[in-house]
């Protein structure tokens, strides 16, 4: 294979997928906090369950902004509207109840989880520090996933419905935050 046969590698790629996990750490953190904040009085049997995954996330979410100060990037044009769409999300779901909370989580941490594997695929020879940094959420990302998904029914009316709005979702979220 000659060098101009050779694929162009994006140089920005690992700080766009930073910046854009760094928003989406944020729009999950607003998720959680407003479910926590619903479920206190809709769904209490989830409260130390959800206060474990916002504190995940806001671990997750430093992982990233620690790597964005390390590169001197700022943070991601859509962050705010992630948190925004996050809290709105939350707090509807949080007032559903317990099958809309879990529904949620499994809808977006399966989208979340197949981006985080494209991801850690496409910079693994290219950038092994936002790989790093991608690679230390995972199992975390993978267990709320996991727990929340053993929670439900698939046949449930929460979870026919909620999946595709909240998988379309949050996929846009993504794609639109990788070209800002």
């Amino acid at each position: 294979m000659n060098a101009s046969a050779a694929p162009l590698i994006d140089p920005n790629l690992g700080n766009r997928m930073i910046k854009v996990d760094h928003a989406g750490e944020h729009g999950a953190i607003c998720i959680y906090s407003g479910q926590l904040f619903m479920a206190r009085l809709f769904a209490p049997g989830m409260v130390g369950e959800l206060q474990e995954f916002l504190a995940h996330e806001r671990r997750h979410r430093a992982v990233f902004q620690a790597e964005l100060q390390r590169r001197g990037y700022r943070r991601c044009r859509s962050y705010w509207l992630c948190g925004l769409g996050g809290l709105v999300l939350g707090l509807l779901t949080g007032v559903c109840g317990r099958k809309a909370i879990a529904t949620t989580t499994v809808a977006v941490e399966s989208v979340v989880l197949k981006h985080l594997a494209h991801q850690l695929h496409a910079l693994r020879d290219v950038d092994p520090l936002a790989v790093a940094a991608i690679a230390s959420i995972v199992e975390e990302e993978q267990h709320h996933h996991d727990h929340s998904a053993a929670q439900i029914d698939v046949r449930d009316p929460w979870f026919r419905a909620l999946t595709p709005v909240v998988t379309a979702w949050t996929e846009a979220v993504i794609w639109m935050g990788m070209r800002t």
